[in-house]
This record gives C-alpha cells, sequence and structure tokens, in this order.
C-alpha cells in the first residue's frame, strides 16, 4: 500500500507564516473601517445634535423655551393672577445698555400683554447684536407663549441709538390644570444680548435711498 505523502514540520510552519501577514492585514483593514465609520457616525451625530435638541426645546418647554403663539387664547383670561419679572443682561464685548421699562407685572393668567425693554448703543460706533432668552422656573416654558418678540433677531444699532423693544406674550390658562403649579406665583422672562461679530449688511429700500439723498 502506497503511503500518504506527508507535509514536514519546516514546511507546515513555513506554510502558515506565508498566510499570518495576509491575514493580519485583512483584520487591520476591517478594524480601520469600523473606526472610519464610528468616526462619521459621531461627526454627523453631532451636527444633528443642534436643530433637534432647538426643536425638542421648542416643542416641549425644556430647559425654560417658551413657545411661539399667533393669537390670544381661545379660552380668554381667568381669575387667577401670576407676577412677571423682566430680566435684562449684556454679554461682554456688546457696549449695550439693556433694561425692561417695568421690573414686574402682574396679570390674568391667558391675559394678552405687551411689555418695552429699551437698548442703548453706548459706543461711538454701529454695533450689532442678538438676544437669546428663557424663563424661571425652567418647568414652565410650555406655558408662556410669545406672539411678538425681538429674540434671535439681529438687531444693528447706530451709534447712540436708543430703541424701545416689544415683547407680547400670554401665560397659557393650560396651566392651571396642572397642580403642580398650583403654588406659582411668580415667572421670571430673561434676555441676554451677545455681540454679533459679523452683522449681516441689509440692502436699503429704493424709497428710503432716496429719502435720505433728498436730505443732502
Amino acid at each position: 500500500m502506497e503511503r500518504e505523502p506527508t507535509i514536514s514540520r519546516d514546511q507546515s510552519r513555513t506554510a502558515r507564516q506565508g498566510r499570518g501577514p495576509s491575514r493580519g492585514l485583512g483584520r487591520d483593514v476591517l478594524v480601520a473601517s469600523i473606526c472610519g465609520g464610528v468616526v462619521a457616525l459621531m461627526v454627523g451625530a453631532s451636527y444633528a445634535a443642534v436643530p433637534f435638541y432647538n426643536w425638542f426645546c421648542r416643542a416641549t418647554g425644556f430647559n425654560g423655551t417658551t413657545q411661539v403663539a399667533t393669537s390670544a387664547p381661545a379660552t380668554g383670561p381667568i381669575a387667577r393672577k401670576i407676577a412677571v419679572r423682566f430680566d435684562s443682561n449684556v454679554a461682554p464685548g456688546l457696549p449695550w445698555k439693556f433694561e425692561p421699562e417695568q421690573s414686574e407685572i402682574e396679570v390674568n393668567i391667558g391675559q394678552v400683554v405687551t411689555v418695552f425693554y429699551t437698548v442703548t448703543n453706548q459706543a461711538a460706533r454701529t454695533t450689532a447684536g442678538q438676544a437669546a432668552y428663557n424663563v424661571a422656573p425652567l418647568t414652565v416654558g410650555s406655558y408662556f407663549q410669545k406672539i411678538n418678540c425681538f429674540c434671535f433677531t439681529e438687531q444693528t444699532m447706530a451709534p447712540g441709538e436708543k430703541r424701545e423693544m416689544p415683547v407680547v406674550f400670554y401665560v397659557d390658562p393650560s396651566i392651571a390644570d396642572d397642580h403642580e403649579n398650583d403654588g406659582l406665583n411668580t415667572i421670571t422672562l430673561s434676555y441676554t444680548f451677545y455681540p454679533v461679530r459679523d452683522p449681516v449688511v441689509k440692502p436699503l429700500a429704493s424709497g428710503e435711498d432716496d429719502k435720505r439723498k433728498g436730505n443732502l
């Protein structure tokens, strides 16, 4: 009977060594591909996080984000009253004086109210700013409805210019059904103006341009 061909130990070792680098290379490529995919996923998630967070806050009132209304509440004001305080802040780098005309008012829940903030550019140059806001306690953001507001709109102020900025709002009557807020007596509306480093240059309307030329 013929013997089957045998492979020596040296030959077997050589064969395994020949296969080793290719297997290692394939494994490295696989690991690199997985890592690259994870990095791409994390980068995409970071870009998506900001708009998602903004949408979440506006939809739920999370973190004191107020809601946007287009008209007065359908049910109208109720007898319960609440105090609304107005806070104003200016971030470093913006030479503005910013304050509410009234520090506090008392309103009926569901009553549409208009209040004013005043802004003065104290610099000898044109400056621009943009306001962010929230309310406290943070849990009442979903009940604080703003119909008109200057927030998130870039404001450009001429040297020494003073301007009144209105806020139209109401406290949603549905807050009376939220028994966690039965003891709520005060809401604070707070604004902070931040400097705009590269303000958008707005085109001048033709009528306004002609008017200015006539005054020269």
